[in-house]
C-alpha cells in the first residue's frame, strides 16, 4: 500500500470544511486531526469528519502528523507557521501565505535550515480551465504575450460573512484576500513580475453588516478597498489589475491576455473550472472544446449551478512531491513572489511610486490531465 502523509488542520472555520471534505479525493494524504483556539469548534469539526480534536501543542507533538495546514486568520499565518516549523512539521498555508516579505523570508530561512517544506494556497491555478489556458500559452496560440487586463470587483464580504471584520483591516482588503488567485494565475501563465504601480483608496470608512447574526452592526474600514494597479512582467508584458469591494456590478472579464498572434479569455481563477475562449488574429472569438482534465469535472452543486472544486489539490500535490523527492508546484518561492507583488502594490498605493520586486520565481510546471489523474484516489 502506498504511503500516506498524515495531515492536521489548525483553524476550524468555514474553509476547514472544504479541506476536510475534499482531501479524500486525493492520494498520498490522510486527514487525522484538527485544532482551534476554540476547542469546542475543533471538537465539532472532528466529530463531523471523523478525525481527532487536539490542542495545537498536542497536534505539533503528534508523531502521525507530517503536514499541518494553517487555516487561521491572515494576521496569525506567520506566527502559526513558525510554530509548525519549529515543531519539525511541514506547512501548507491558506492564502495569503504571510502579510509581509520579511515574514516570508524568515519562514523560508527556518524551513531550509530544518529541511522542511512550505506550500501555500491558492491551488486553483491547477484547475482544468487554467491548465487549458496554460497549454494554449505554452503551445504558442497567442504568440508572445504583450499585455492584459484583470478584474476582481464586487461589494465586499459584509453581506454574507458572519464575521467580516478582518476583511477590512490591515492584512485584508481585496488585494491580499482575492489577489492571490489572480496574481498566482498570471504568474503561472506569463512568468514573474518585474515592478508594479498602483492607486489605492478607501471610498467608505464604515460598513454596515447585513449578514446574520450581526445584522445592522457597523465596522470600521482601515485598509484600501479599491486598488487600480499596473504590473510589468519580466517578459515585458504590461497587465492592469483592478480590484475593488466598492462596485455593485461590472461587465469586465476576470482575465484577458493579449499576444502578438491572438487573445485569450480566462475564467475566474477563484474557481477550478469554467470556459476558456480565444481568438487567432482576426478570427471570431470561440470557446475551446471541452478538455479532458479531471480538475475541470463538476463535482459539487451550488446555488449558481454545478462546479468543479478540487481545493486541497495543492496540498496533495505537495505531499506527492515529498514522497517522490521532487519540487512541489504551490511552492514557497512561488507564494513568496506573489506576496512580493501584492505588498508592492499596496506600498505603491501609499507612496505613489513604482515598486520593483525583490524576488522572482520559476513558473510552476504545467499539470497536464494525465498527471492530474494520477493524483486522484479514484481516477475519473
Amino acid at each position: 500500500m502506498a504511503r500516506k502523509l498524515g495531515v492536521g488542520i489548525v483553524g476550524c472555520g468555514n474553509i476547514s470544511i472544504t479541506y476536510l471534505s475534499l482531501a479524500p479525493l486525493f492520494k498520498g494524504i490522510e486527514m487525522r486531526a484538527c485544532s482551534d483556539i476554540d476547542m469546542k469548534a475543533a471538537e465539532a469539526r472532528a466529530k463531523e469528519f471523523g478525525v481527532r480534536a487536539q490542542s495545537i501543542d498536542e497536534m505539533l507533538a503528534a508523531p502521525d502528523i507530517d503536514i499541518v495546514v494553517n487555516l487561521t486568520v491572515p494576521a496569525a499565518h506567520y506566527e502559526v507557521s513558525r510554530r509548525i516549523l519549529e515543531a519539525g512539521k511541514h506547512v501548507y498555508s491558506e492564502k495569503p501565505f504571510v502579510l509581509s516579505l520579511k515574514e516570508g523570508l524568515d519562514l523560508k530561512r527556518r524551513a531550509e535550515k530544518a529541511n522542511l517544506r512550505i506550500g501555500s494556497a491558492p491551488d486553483t491555478f491547477l484547475g482544468g480551465a487554467h491548465q487549458l489556458a496554460r497549454a494554449l500559452v505554452d503551445g504558442g496560440a497567442l504568440g508572445r504575450i504583450t499585455s492584459g487586463t484583470c478584474y476582481v470587483m464586487n461589494h465586499g464580504m459584509e453581506h454574507w460573512h458572519p464575521n467580516p471584520d478582518f476583511f477590512f483591516q490591515p492584512g485584508g482588503g481585496p488585494i491580499l484576500d482575492l489577489g492571490p488567485y489572480y496574481i498566482s494565475n498570471l504568474v503561472q501563465l506569463i512568468g514573474p513580475v518585474k515592478r508594479v504601480a498602483a492607486i489605492a483608496t478607501i471610498p467608505s470608512r464604515e460598513r454596515t453588516i447585513t449578514s446574520k447574526p450581526r445584522y445592522g452592526q457597523k465596522l470600521a474600514v482601515s485598509t484600501p478597498t479599491t486598488i487600480h494597479a499596473l504590473m510589468e512582467f519580466e517578459n515585458g508584458a504590461a497587465v492592469t489589475f483592478n480590484s475593488s469591494w466598492d462596485v455593485w456590478k461590472h461587465g469586465h472579464a476576470p482575465i484577458e491576455l493579449y499576444g502578438e498572434e491572438g487573445s485569450l479569455f480566462v475564467p475566474d481563477p477563484n474557481f477550478f473550472g469554467g470556459a476558456v475562449a480565444y481568438t487567432r488574429r482576426e478570427t471570431p472569438v470561440r470557446k475551446h472544446p471541452r478538455w479532458a482534465h479531471p480538475f475541470s469535472v463538476a463535482n459539487q452543486k451550488h446555488p449558481q449551478g454545478e462546479m468543479a472544486n478540487y481545493r486541497a489539490a495543492g496540498l496533495a500535490e505537495m505531499a506527492q512531491a515529498m514522497l517522490e523527492g521532487r519540487p512541489h508546484r504551490c511552492s514557497l518561492e512561488f507564494a513568496l513572489h506573489v506576496i512580493d507583488v501584492m505588498t508592492g502594490v499596496l506600498k505603491s498605493g501609499e507612496t505613489g511610486k513604482f515598486v520593483a520586486m525583490s524576488t522572482s520565481c520559476e513558473r510552476p510546471p504545467a499539470l497536464p490531465p494525465v498527471e492530474a489523474r494520477s493524483m486522484l484516489a479514484r481516477r475519473k
